[in-house]
């Protein structure tokens, strides 16, 4: 009985043994910004996102209050205490394709990463972990003390004792194609906008 084309060309994988490499070392020093701050900013505005430095919730608020994508919103969810004008539950919805009418979500996120521009966030107290990729725009709030520089320094800081989810997600949505032109909000949300609290 003759095996099919697919089991010869995988027996034939499975016979090339590679010999083992060594890893390459890691000994050099990672960028270490002196205003990671800063760098945050500059990096997260460069790729299309927003980042706005609040003493308080309420400057928080007052700032949505402003922003006319969070004024004209008809679905707005808040997983930040003392945020206003949150009328969806995420909480309350069984099923996750009830977020897909979701205009605006305003979520906390763990740290930001000065280096390029992300927030690493997780299912922690988030029952729809999809809502950080169907709504139609974003806000994150951070502490100000958590700006890491580098991603070395992130990897430092994730554990996973048990499983669950976790992403690093870098302002809006974002696509670009060979002729270099950038499309933003291409299959996820159209902005981003940060605030460092505290």
């Amino acid at each position: 009985m003759s095996s099919s084309s697919k089991d010869q060309i995988l027996a034939a994988i499975r016979r090339q043994q590679l010999p083992p490499r060594e890893l390459p070392p890691l000994d050099f020093a990672p960028l270490v910004y002196d205003d990671p701050q800063q760098h945050y900013t500059e990096t997260l505005t460069g790729i299309g996102g927003r980042v706005v430095v609040a003493n308080s919730i309420e400057d928080v608020q007052r700032d949505l209050d402003q922003h006319d994508l969070y004024v004209e919103a008809r679905q707005i969810c808040s997983l930040v205490p003392g945020i206003a004008r949150a009328n969806v539950d995420l909480d309350a919805l069984d099923d996750p394709h009830q977020a897909e009418t979701i205009e605006f979500a305003v979520l906390p996120a763990k740290f930001a990463v000065a280096e390029n521009g992300a927030l690493w966030v997780t299912d922690e107290n988030v029952k729809h972990r999809v809502i950080y990729f169907i709504c139609q725009h974003l806000a994150f709030v951070v502490p100000r003390d958590q700006i890491l520089s580098n991603m070395h320094q992130a990897y430092e800081r994730l554990s996973f004792d048990s499983p669950g989810f976790g992403a690093f997600i870098a302002g809006p949505s974002k696509t670009a194609d060979i002729e270099q032109s950038l499309v933003i909000g291409a299959h996820g949300p159209k902005s981003t906008v940060v605030y460092l609290l505290g």
